[in-house]
């Protein structure tokens, strides 16, 4: 998979984790909240991830 380097990531339970570089693969994420308005990032997720195949 190619590092985007723009898009950091340490989540290499994705499918989407760049292997031995903590980046995404994709060229672009979705963020998506959990409540409206939100006021931290525990309210908030990446919403591209999808579970590695193992």
């Amino acid at each position: 998979m190619n590092a985007n380097k723009n898009i950091g990531c340490n989540v290499s339970e994705c499918k989407y984790h760049a292997g031995n570089e903590n980046y995404c693969s994709l060229q672009h994420i979705n963020i998506v909240h959990h409540n409206h308005p939100a006021k931290c990032k525990e309210e908030t997720d990446c919403g591209s991830f999808e579970p590695r195949n193992r």
